[in-house]
């Protein structure tokens, strides 16, 4: 397919200065926002939404490189995931969470997803909420939160669905849902009557098997199905046999595995998978561990499970039972010995725990049990998304390293991604951002916390470095507060970061404000603690780069220098209203981090992108106002401070291309500060 040839609008469209410096010194050949603008980018889509490759089809460009296959977890289904383990005998965990009531507990519970995340769960589960509307869209939804751990937080997940109080229509109807948007593991439940008796829903679904029949009846084998057991019987069931039937119908209608109640002591779980096998249950029984956190919180689980808590533990927690941190830790060593009794019994695959959407005690109990693994080794240089239709996805461009919850939003109507490379690059149809409400893509920090360390009140621009500053130094600011957050970064500095932190400071404090940067690395082994990633035995490459925002000034001097670096330093320089200065090639990506695996093809999967620099710029300078701006009133000094930066600053990204060789663009900054510093009669 030929595509239209953007448009190349004179240099200094908006700035004259500027652009004309830069083509008279022969080092810009494009100055084009309008031409590489939002209408040409979003032409010729003969398939639908999707990346750059997938618009190119009959082209060479079009051509995609094999499936690099770094982590075959990706393709696997979560039973095939636990098949897996079973056979390699290495044992799992899971986590249960239920979704919040409130806005700002959405935004902590996805925190607290990357935080448990990091120890290596095989699923987590989210609960199903009848009374809060569970299907919905609203952000404390049960199908909203479960598909953000998903999408956003790269964690297998599972959907808990009830039947009862439903018709069939709603129940497909929120399975089409889920299948949308990512989700394809459910735990299928009766559901709890809303009186005090059972009762039959007309022409609905009236029992978990039925439900589980259902699922397969409608989508056949898309969703891994899991069902709940109950240790000592369900406690509206008229028998312990009677119950042992209706899970044998279950697990026959054709659920994968089941979880099963809490309980306390592991003979009782014993029994339980022994009296499954004479019934004929094969499938894996996952024992559900509750670790006591408190008595207010033990008295409510008992009372929704009907449950009994065993007389010698009670005999333990009674007299503490108005000290919390006490409670705890009892709980934490009940659970580590329950645990162990399983373990070493040679019945159970896995542990899922209750987490009451608290980390503490859990996170304790797996360290203990040597479980949590934090692995330090990442599968690809970016935070993966766990949707299905992602599973190929292996290149993305840098700008959104440090916001990859954005990245994935902005893409999430792509119907393919790129994989083995980026190609050409003159149509991704990157979507608008201005969900800056959405609770995935909020800071974590309430705005309290946030005029801590970004400042009740700006004094001037140097304010603002001196926020930058302290972010990079990890020292308290003026006020005593540490800064762990920018709006372009809301985690803590990457460990690379640290091999530049005294350059990064410098040029910080001069009003070179970086926002994303990585080091130069020449063939580190894949197994690094900072720098690696992919698997065991490979090497991994990077060039140096450097992204920042700073004044009108700087860039002029920034662009006196660069000639010197012309053939060695790509560079692209824009404002906010789109003038846009490069000496990069038209339409080309730079991959600026690769590797290489024994057996496998090369991997590149960072890259410098001059199309989505341009919708990216449109977010980074947007987040001057929307997450800074926005915490001072309309008309004070701080407010207004922040909108001149905004309106004035230039945002700047630099690649050094020779990557064998020392990194060049520190030097290209100190000749540009020391250039801004002679005398003006020079």
């Amino acid at each position: 397919m030929d595509l239209p040839k953007p448009e190349v609008l004179p240099a200094g469209h908006c700035y004259p200065s500027l652009g004309m410096q830069a083509l008279e010194a022969g080092i810009a050949s494009l100055s084009v926002p309008p031409s590489i603008s939002r209408d040409l980018a979003m032409v010729n889509e003969p398939r639908g939404k999707g990346g750059p490759s997938a618009h190119l089809e009959g082209s060479k460009d079009s051509l995609r490189g094999s499936p690099p296959g770094l982590d075959p977890e990706r393709r696997e289904r979560l039973w095939e995931k636990m098949k897996r383990r079973m056979e390699s005998g290495d044992k799992w965990f899971s986590l249960e969470f239920f979704p919040p009531r409130m806005a700002q507990g959405a935004v902590n519970l996805i925190a607290l997803f990357d935080q448990m995340g990091a120890g290596g769960p095989l699923f987590i589960d989210v609960t199903w909420r009848p009374t809060e509307d569970p299907g919905s869209d609203k952000e404390t939804s049960s199908m909203t939160i479960a598909s953000a751990a998903v999408n956003y937080c790269g964690l297998e997940t599972m959907l808990h669905m009830t039947c009862c109080h439903q018709s069939r229509e709603a129940i497909t109807g929120h399975l089409h849902k889920a299948r949308r948007l990512g989700l394809k593991n459910i735990l299928a439940l009766r559901g709890d009557p809303t009186g005090e008796q059972w009762e039959e829903e007309e022409g609905g679904l009236s029992y978990a098997a039925d439900l589980v029949k259902h699922i397969r009846s409608e989508f056949g084998d898309y969703f891994d199905i899991c069902v709940a057991g109950y240790p000592k019987g369900h406690p509206d069931a008229e028998s312990f046999e009677a119950d042992l039937e209706h899970l044998k119908e279950k697990v026959s209608a054709g659920a994968d595995f089941i979880i099963t109640q809490l309980f306390f002591e592991a003979d009782t779980f014993f029994l339980f998978v022994k009296a499954c096998s004479e019934m004929g249950i094969t499938c894996p029984i996952l024992p559900g561990i509750f670790p006591i956190q408190s008595y207010h919180s033990l008295r409510h689980l008992m009372r929704l499970s009907k449950l009994e808590v065993p007389q010698n533990i009670k005999d333990v927690i009674e007299p503490i039972k108005d000290n919390d941190d006490a409670i705890c830790n009892y709980g934490i060593e009940q659970a580590v010995s329950l645990c162990q009794k399983l373990l070493a019994s040679g019945l159970v695959p896995g542990l899922h725990f209750y987490t009451l959407n608290r980390w503490k005690a859990t996170t304790e109990v797996l360290k203990r049990l040597g479980m949590w693994t934090e692995e330090p080794r990442r599968p690809l240089p970016w935070a993966l998304s766990a949707h299905p239709k992602r599973r190929e996805e292996d290149v993305r461009p840098i700008f959104w390293a440090s916001r990859p919850k954005s990245y994935i939003y902005r893409t999430r109507d792509w119907d393919e991604f790129p994989n083995g490379r980026w190609g050409n690059s003159s149509s991704p149809a990157f979507g608008e951002l201005k969900d800056y409400y959405l609770f995935y893509l909020k800071s974590k920090a309430p705005r309290e916390e946030l005029l801590k360390m970004w400042g009740e009140q700006l004094t001037g621009e140097e304010s603002v470095f001196d926020v930058f500053v302290h972010y990079l130094s990890g020292e308290p600011n003026h006020h005593g507060h540490p800064v762990t957050c920018l709006p372009w970064n809301d985690e803590p500095l990457a460990a690379e970061t640290s091999l530049m932190k005294k350059e990064l400071l410098r040029v910080n404090q001069r009003g070179i404000l970086t926002i994303n940067s990585q080091p130069r690395v020449n063939g580190k082994p894949s197994s690094d603690p900072v720098v690696g990633w992919g698997p065991s035995g490979g090497y991994v490459f990077q060039k140096a780069y450097l992204e920042f925002f700073t004044s009108r000034k700087t860039v002029e001097a920034l662009l006196q220098v660069l000639k010197k670096y012309e053939l060695r330093v790509n560079y692209h320089i824009v404002d906010v209203k789109g003038e846009n200065i490069t000496n990069a090639p038209e339409l080309q990506p730079n991959a600026v981090t690769w590797g290489i695996f024994p057996g496998r093809e090369i991997i590149q999967p960072t890259v410098v992108d001059p199309v989505s620099f341009m919708f990216w710029k449109d977010e980074a300078f947007a987040l001057w106002v929307e997450q800074w701006g926005k915490l001072y009133d309309e008309k004070s000094p701080s407010r207004l401070i922040i909108q001149h930066i905004h309106d004035n600053y230039f945002l700047v990204n630099l690649v050094d291309n020779e990557f064998p060789l020392e990194n060049c663009l520190w030097q290209v900054l100190e000749d540009t500060l020391e250039l801004l510093n002679r005398p003006t009669s020079e």
